[in-house]
């Protein structure tokens, strides 16, 4: 059984003991939340989409991390003027493993 849910502006397909990456939610590490928004589900029977969400299932997950991506180097040049920028960027990310889909 698998679902597709929306976690902020991504859409991630999961079923269960699967992890994945999602940028920054609320809570602590070894909390579960439920993922509301689910927009298809699929299992035995027929797949049930959703207009725009599946009512009566929920998706649950445990938040494994709070982390850090990768950094991203940001660099601004103009030729002739001597203007040179550097700036880095790294993420707020949370790592979740999915328990259940229902």
């Amino acid at each position: 059984m698998f679902a597709v849910v929306r976690v902020g502006n991504k859409q991630f397909k999961v079923s269960a003991k699967d992890v994945i990456v999602v940028d920054k939610m609320d809570g602590a590490v070894g909390d579960t939340v439920e993922l509301a928004d689910i927009l298809l589900v699929s299992g035995e029977k027929k797949p049930e989409v959703g207009k725009p969400v599946v009512k009566g299932h929920k998706v649950t997950a445990k938040i494994l991390a709070q982390e850090k991506g990768d950094k991203i180097d940001i660099h601004r040049f103009k030729s002739k003027v001597n203007y040179r920028r550097a700036k880095g960027f790294r993420a707020q990310l949370t790592r979740l493993e999915i328990l259940t889909v229902a």
